[in-house]
């Protein structure tokens, strides 16, 4: 079920009863969205970074201390904007608090930032599921909901029933990067008898410290896809 449907005729009809109002200063929104131009211009573009993992950095530099140490499993990194503020607003409306508009917005900027400066695309998209524990508390699955109108948009299959979360996790938020490795070791299964392509890209909503896309894509690696990139919406800081 696509909880916002971008672009989608729903959502037009909606907007024409309702003029936009910017989620953030409460100003009028910009065109048909409830984000104005000044809010938008706000969201911090995630450059320059870490080709393999996204991380954001002073300058430009062919790799992070941490991919020179060690290789990520994945090959590349695509996440365009930073997780600061007022970003994280936005992100943890829709997170915890279901707000969909806000999640809306967000998908929207995703787009546009795939538009303006696109991946190298895979054959296939696959948004990192929820225990069903966790989904049935949040009732949606972000990931999901944020990767949809981006697969669509940059015109790849998405699977959401192939990677599959086969244990439940404590949350990860006030982990540090080792215990979160820790809480997601074997957190991940793939369906049986799927024929997986080559080059999957892995979306999450938010890459924290990449333990949950080097888990899921440690468990695609297993499985044989050859090439996994990770995709996000945005990367936080190192703390």
């Amino acid at each position: 079920m696509d909880v916002f449907g971008v672009d989608g005729w729903l959502d037009r009809g909606l907007r024409l009863l309702l003029p936009p109002r910017c989620l953030l200063c409460g100003g009028q929104g910009a065109g048909t969205r409830d984000l104005c131009a000044g809010c938008a211009g706000d969201l911090a573009p995630n450059a320059p970074c870490c080709p393999g993992c996204a991380l954001p950095l002073a300058t430009p530099a062919p790799a992070c201390g941490a991919c020179l140490a060690r290789a990520p499993p994945f090959a590349a990194a695509w996440v365009p904007l930073r997780y600061e503020h007022p970003l994280d607003l936005l992100e943890a409306r829709f997170k915890f608090h279901a707000d969909l508009a806000a999640g809306r917005v967000l998908a929207e900027q995703l787009v546009d930032c795939a538009r303006r400066a696109p991946p190298a695309l895979p054959q296939l998209v696959v948004p990192v599921p929820l225990h069903t524990a966790r989904l049935r508390a949040r009732g949606y699955k972000q990931a999901l909901e944020l990767a949809r109108p981006l697969a669509r948009a940059v015109g790849v299959p998405l699977r959401h029933d192939v990677l599959l979360r086969s244990r439940a996790t404590p949350a990860q938020t006030g982990l540090d990067a080792k215990m979160r490795r820790r809480n997601l070791r074997g957190a991940f299964a793939v369906a049986p008898d799927f024929a997986w392509p080559d080059h999957v890209a892995l979306f999450d909503d938010v890459m924290t410290t990449g333990a949950t896309l080097h888990e899921a894509a440690r468990t695609l690696r297993r499985a044989g896809v050859a090439r996994v990139d990770a995709w996000a919406l945005a990367r936080a800081p190192r703390r």
